[in-house]
């Protein structure tokens, strides 16, 4: 038994140094773990050592694979040991490892169960896509787990990654890359202005999936988010990214029609690839929203009319001669 648990035995290979880390909610933990069976020739199932990239968890993230966290909690820095963990902490095992491995691979870790629908599921819930898990999921045996701990960072050691983030801090932070991002945008740095806004984006829409759709706090996150793609969409309309510019103000338009800022940007798409009338049906839309853009509507129209008069000269020289 170790600390109180059954069905598991620990035996330490190689001593660390220190005391043992405290692994609080938030703190990091970096480490290299080898998972085997319990047969004679103590089959390798995963070695992150192989990949080459060790393990990070954050301590409390729901970490699908908890009675790691048990485990690391009783060592000690540069520790090495080996862990007998009975089939009632390794039932959930050949999940975690697809995940990881096709994490390893560059996949989506999850893409099985988004693209598709329940029935499939189920049937992808029965097949891993690896011969060996299935037949874990099948039939759940005992593990060794060889784990050597690299590093317990506390959470203010290290700067946390979004997806290590509580919701509270997501919202916290998405201020902080909103003025991040307006920074780099009026550098003329574009691109990394879109990562900030994509960014404090998804922390947005991480927290509003856990709300009801259209209620109070689901609104409120709905307009913060619409505000960042609309940051988003000026990004690209400078990186001539038009297309892309014309589909996200389109989404946000389909579901709030009253939005004259993104009928004012995709407006501004539409005239760069030539959809003149749909520019003037945009910008008179605008119009008709708020009146107060009046002066930057107009602006906008005159570059319209000169973009197509130089166009329409262009095709006429073109076509001059051919008929």
């Amino acid at each position: 038994m170790l600390l109180g648990l059954e069905g598991i035995k620990k035996t330490i290979l190689h001593g660390g140094t220190g005391d043992i880390p405290k692994l609080i909610t938030g703190a990091k933990v970096t480490f290299h773990f080898r998972t085997q069976l319990c047969d004679d020739e103590r089959t390798v199932i995963d070695d992150s050592k192989v990949v080459g990239t060790p393990m990070e968890i954050v301590v409390g993230n729901m970490f699908k694979l908890d009675i790691w966290e048990t485990l690391l909690s009783s060592m000690r820095i540069g520790e090495v040991a080996e862990f007998w963990c009975d089939t009632i902490h390794t039932g959930i095992y050949p999940l975690v490892a697809k995940s990881m491995r096709r994490i390893a691979e560059g996949k989506d870790p999850v893409d099985w169960h988004i693209h598709t629908c329940g029935m499939a599921n189920m049937f992808a819930y029965n097949s891993l896509g690896y011969d060996d898990l299935d037949e874990l999921m099948k039939e759940p045996k005992p593990l060794y787990f060889v784990l050597e701990l690299m590093r317990v960072q506390q959470p203010s050691e290290y700067d946390r990654e979004t997806w290590a983030m509580s919701d509270d801090e997501r919202l916290k932070v998405v201020p902080v890359l909103h003025g991040q991002g307006n920074k780099l945008y009026k550098q003329g740095q574009y691109q990394e202005a879109t990562q900030k806004y994509k960014e404090a984006i998804i922390c947005i829409k991480n927290v509003q999936a856990k709300e009801k759709a259209w209620e109070v706090p689901w609104m409120k996150l709905e307009k913060m988010a619409n505000a960042l793609t609309l940051n988003y969409c000026q990004c690209l309309l400078r990186m001539e990214e038009y297309y892309e510019a014309i589909e996200h103000t389109s989404d946000i338009i389909h579901q709030h029609p009253g939005d004259f800022k993104a009928f004012y940007l995709r407006g501004k798409a539409h005239a760069e690839v030539w959809n003149e009338a749909e520019a003037r049906q945009d910008f008179s839309r605008v119009l008709d929203l708020d009146p107060g853009m009046k002066k930057a509507v107009k602006r906008e129209l005159a570059v319209l009319n000169m973009r197509m008069e130089e166009k329409n000269q262009e095709d006429r020289n073109k076509y001059k001669g051919m008929f």
